[in-house]
C-alpha cells in the first residue's frame, strides 16, 4: 500500500508540474500579445483599420501604414517558398529514396549543418557574394527572358542592381531549404519499409511508390516542415535587411527594393519614438498575427486531409 500512495503521489505532482509548464507558456503567449496590442494601441486608434492598406510611412509628419512592409514581407516568403519547397522536396527523396548508402549520412550532415548558419552570414553572403553575381549574370538573364513576356514582364523590369524584393526571396530560399529538407527527410525515413517494400513488390515504380505511399503516411510531417520554413521565412530579419534595399515604397518590379515587417523593425527600432515606436509595434503584432493565420490555415488543411482520407477509405 505504501508503494501504491507513493506511485499515486509522483503521479500526481508529475501531472501537476507538467500541466505548470503548460501554462507557462500559455501565459508568455498571452503576456506577448497583451504587450504588443498595449503599446500599439496609439497608432491603432489613431489609423483604425486603414493602418493594414495604408502605404505612406513618414516618420517626420507622423503618418504610418502597414502595407509596404506586409507585401515585402508576404512577397519574399512566397519567393522563398516556391524555390525552397520544390528544391527540399528532391533533396528528401534523394537522401531516402535513391541516394546510396556511404552518402547518405554525409550529405545529411551538411543539410543539417546548414541549417545551423547564422542569418546575419546568410545576409552577408547575400549582400557582397551573391547581389553583385545576381545584378550581372542573374537579372538581366531574368530581364531578357521573362522580362520580354506579355503578362509577367513587369515583374523583371528596372534597375538590375543586385538587391530588390526578388535578391531578398532567394537569399530566404538560401536559409530556409536545409530545415524544410532535413524535416521532410527525417519525415520519409519514418515510413514502414514493409509498406515500401510491398510496393515494389506489386511493380510500382520509385514515383508510384513516394506518391501512393510516402506522401500519405508523412502528409503532417511535411506540411509541417513546410510551415517551419515559411514561420522563418515571414520573420527573418537580418538576412532580408541586407539585401531587400529597405526602401518604403510598393512597385510592380521584383527587382526594385522595398522592406519587410521585420526589416522595418530592426532598421528603425532603435531611434523611434512616441507615435513612431507605437506604429513599428503595431507592424509586429501583424506579423504576429500573419504568422498565426498562416499556421491555422495549414491546421485546416490537415484536418480537412485527415477526414477526406477517412472518407475515402
Amino acid at each position: 500500500m505504501a508503494v501504491v500512495r507513493r506511485q499515486r503521489l509522483q503521479d500526481f505532482f508529475f501531472h501537476k508540474l507538467t500541466w505548470l509548464f503548460s501554462m507557462l507558456v500559455l501565459v508568455a503567449l498571452l503576456g506577448i500579445i497583451a504587450s504588443l496590442f498595449i503599446t500599439a494601441w496609439p497608432a491603432l486608434s489613431k489609423f483604425g483599420a486603414h493602418f493594414i492598406w495604408r502605404v505612406e510611412w513618414d516618420i517626420v509628419n507622423e503618418e504610418f501604414g502597414a502595407a509596404i512592409a506586409i507585401f515585402g514581407t508576404v512577397i519574399s516568403a512566397a519567393i522563398a517558398l516556391l524555390i525552397a519547397v520544390p528544391l527540399s522536396f528532391g533533396i528528401a527523396l534523394f537522401l531516402t529514396e535513391n541516394c546510396p548508402v556511404k552518402l547518405r549520412r554525409p550529405l545529411g550532415t551538411a543539410i543539417e549543418l546548414l541549417a545551423a548558419v547564422p542569418s546575419i552570414i546568410y545576409g552577408m553572403f547575400g549582400l557582397f557574394i551573391f547581389a553583385p553575381l545576381f545584378a550581372q549574370y542573374g537579372q538581366p538573364a531574368l530581364q531578357s527572358t521573362l522580362g520580354q513576356m506579355p503578362i509577367v514582364g513587369t515583374l523583371f523590369g528596372g534597375a538590375m542592381n543586385g538587391i530588390g524584393i526578388l535578391a531578398a526571396g532567394i537569399v530566404l530560399a538560401f536559409m530556409i531549404l536545409p530545415f524544410i529538407a532535413a524535416v521532410m527527410r527525417d519525415v520519409f525515413e519514418i515510413v514502414p519499409p514493409v509498406l515500401r517494400e510491398s510496393a515494389y513488390g506489386l511493380g510500382c515504380t520509385t514515383w508510384e511508390v513516394v506518391r501512393n505511399i510516402v506522401l500519405p503516411y508523412t502528409q503532417k510531417g511535411v506540411i509541417g516542415g513546410v510551415m517551419l520554413g515559411l514561420g522563418r521565412a515571414l520573420g527573418e530579419t537580418m538576412a532580408v535587411t541586407f539585401v531587400i534595399g529597405n526602401s518604403q515604397r510598393i512597385t510592380g518590379s521584383l527587382f526594385s527594393p522595398g522592406s519587410s515587417i521585420a526589416s522595418t523593425l530592426a532598421n528603425e527600432f532603435g531611434e523611434a519614438a512616441d507615435l513612431h515606436m507605437s506604429a513599428l509595434f503595431a507592424l509586429g503584432l501583424l506579423l504576429f498575427v500573419i504568422t498565426f493565420v498562416v499556421l491555422a490555415l495549414a491546421k485546416l488543411m490537415i484536418s480537412r486531409g485527415e477526414k477526406a482520407k477517412g472518407t475515402r477509405t
